[in-house]
C-alpha cells in the first residue's frame, strides 16, 4: 500500500458514526476495504473511510438533514475529516481530508478550542469566495 495513513478498526467506527461489530461485519462482508497486518490485523486506508464520511452521523429525514447542516448562507460546504490540527499562540492550521485531496484553514486558536476539534473528527469546510477559478492540470 502507498503512504496512507491506516486506521484501527475501532478508531473508523468512531469516524464514521458506526458501531465496531457493524465496521467488523462490513470488513468481513466486503463492504468495506482493509489491508491486513502480518498478525492478520486489519487496517482501513484513509481514502476508504473518505467514501463514507457523507453517511456518517445520526440518520434523519432530507428534510431535517438539510435544515441542520445549512445553517449558514453558504452553499459550498465540503465534509471531510480533520487530518492534522497545529496550533501556535493565537492561530492554529487545520487540514482536512476532503475525497482523498487535503484542503488547509488557518483559524483561531480560540476557534479549535471552543470547537473541541481534533484529529478524526468530521467536519465541514465552508468555502466562501466571489470568484472560482478553474486550472487545466
Amino acid at each position: 500500500m502507498n503512504d496512507r495513513k491506516l486506521v484501527r478498526p475501532k478508531d473508523a467506527a468512531q469516524v464514521l458514526g458506526i458501531s465496531y461489530s457493524t465496521l467488523k461485519q462490513w470488513l468481513y462482508h466486503g463492504k468495506l476495504k482493509s489491508v491486513k497486518t502480518a498478525g492478520g490485523h486489519h487496517r482501513i486506508p484513509e481514502a476508504e473511510l473518505d467514501r463514507y464520511l457523507h453517511r456518517a452521523g445520526p440518520k434523519k429525514e432530507p428534510v431535517e438533514r438539510r435544515r441542520a447542516f445549512r445553517r449558514v448562507s453558504g452553499r459550498n460546504q465540503l465534509v471531510g475529516r480533520v487530518v492534522d490540527v497545529k496550533t501556535s499562540g493565537l492561530m492554529a492550521q487545520i487540514t482536512l481530508s476532503i475525497g482523498g485531496q487535503h484542503i488547509t484553514s488557518i483559524i483561531t486558536a480560540d476557534a479549535v478550542r471552543e470547537m473541541g476539534l481534533r484529529k478524526g473528527d468530521v467536519v465541514a469546510a465552508l468555502i466562501k469566495s466571489t470568484e472560482v477559478m478553474i486550472m487545466r492540470v
